[in-house]
């Protein structure tokens, strides 16, 4: 087994995930409330008192569903944000989480209580097989684990009591904000880039061990409606237009080998259908688009609705409508004009000897929106894997890893 040194944040940082995975904060695309859940209002009180009760300072939750804090200043510097999002995600069941520890791992396969088939090896997840010896975290086998991005939290947490109690520590004023709904994309609300007050920011955000993140998918969202023709199926000779025929050609007429999300890698983009909702009268199709570039983004946009076009060409009694909305803008757009968060973050990893990861990333973050709206936010590692399923998984050991590049990044900044 492999010595693996610890620190002094894995107690703090083990205890959080696994306090704050227990609690149910997934969000609702459906509900039309931001946040999209009352569970996420549990999540944000508990860091509201949490925050407080650690010595934070200007500690505020807002109406629109985020929690402010600030960690004062002991020396001269740009105020830095720090931001993680407390909402899971709603494509896999997220509601009782049992998390658990695996002290020591071992190097073999990790199965799950609550469901014996389930088993995450080091076969198929290599990034697994280097950490031997860590202390690693999962949920049971039903759930997912929610470090995405619970993890964030606990890492900002952790550095923001560190700093509030450390005797002599140089750093900047840090800003911090917890937000809801980021993984329905939803919510950010555009008052947080002038609440939070600060010169440039960082999301915990992100997955292997130095990976500093400053490239984003662009992305758009299509909302594509079918309405056909409705009539008793039994007289429905030449006078029925079913919009679920209508819906389905226009899925099955998008490019399958290709520009789909099980289809692509690297730098490609998809047209991705999310949801499908209605029936023979009316049918609403959910779309994402992603691409790295805007030009390819618009091609995008411009092949949904030339084929919406062709299947409404095909029925003229039916009424097909495509309207796309934007979302977030690759970030990189902002940030290679000045790359001063970027380096900083590098440098903070190098001081810990971690060796630097940049590679686009297949999504975006609320550090997307802010860069797009003035302020420089790039995106650094927890460590967490296989996100979004039952197998998801966290080191210990890479949060504390995660947590001293932090600090070495304010302390840099002064």
């Amino acid at each position: 087994m492999t010595d693996t040194p610890r620190t002094e944040f894995d107690a703090e940082l083990q205890d959080r995930l696994m306090r704050y995975a227990a609690i149910d904060s997934q969000s609702d695309a459906t509900t039309g409330v931001t946040p999209s859940t009352e569970c996420q209002w549990d999540m944000l009180r508990l860091l509201e008192q949490e925050l407080t009760e650690i010595g934070a300072a200007d500690v505020e939750l807002t109406d629109y569903g985020v929690v402010l804090a600030t960690v004062p200043g002991t020396a001269e510097g740009p105020t830095i944000g720090f931001l993680a999002h407390v909402d899971t995600a709603p494509q896999f069941n997220a509601t009782s989480v049992k998390p658990r520890v695996i002290d020591g791992y071992n190097g073999g396969d990790i199965t799950y209580p609550d469901d014996v088939d389930l088993v995450l090896s080091p076969k198929d997840h290599p990034y697994l097989g280097t950490k031997v010896g860590h202390d690693i975290i999962t949920a049971s086998g039903t759930t997912l684990l929610g470090g995405d991005d619970k993890a964030g939290v606990a890492i900002i947490m952790t550095m923001a009591r560190h700093l509030l109690n450390a005797q002599g520590a140089q750093h900047p004023t840090l800003r911090i904000a917890f937000t809801p709904d980021e993984e329905i994309g939803c919510g950010f609300d555009n008052r947080l880039a002038e609440d939070l007050k600060v010169d440039f920011a960082y999301t915990l955000d992100g997955g292997v061990v130095g990976e500093i993140v400053y490239e984003s998918f662009s992305a758009d969202g299509a909302v594509v409606t079918v309405t056909g023709v409705s009539i008793h199926p039994g007289y429905a000779k030449d006078k029925m237009v079913n919009a679920a025929h209508l819906a389905s050609k226009i899925i099955q007429t998008l490019p399958q080998a290709t520009m789909q999300p099980e289809t692509t890698e690297g730098d490609q983009g998809f047209i991705h259908v999310t949801d499908m909702n209605g029936g023979s009268s009316e049918m609403e199709l959910k779309f994402i688009l992603r691409d790295f570039e805007l030009e390819g983004l618009a091609a995008k946009g411009d092949l949904l609705r030339q084929i919406c076009a062709a299947v409404q060409a095909s029925e003229p009694r039916a009424k097909i409508t495509c309207e796309i909305t934007p979302q977030y803008r690759n970030m990189r757009y902002w940030l290679e004009n000045d790359m001063t968060p970027v380096e900083l973050a590098r440098a903070a990893c190098v001081d810990n000897g971690v060796e630097v990861l940049s590679v686009p990333i297949r999504g975006g973050t609320d550090g997307s929106r802010l860069t797009e709206m003035g302020i420089p936010t790039p995106n650094i590692f927890t460590g967490m894997q296989c996100i979004h399923g039952p197998k998801e998984w966290i080191s210990v050991q890479d949060m504390a890893l995660a947590t001293n590049v932090c600090l070495s990044l304010v302390q840099r900044a002064v």
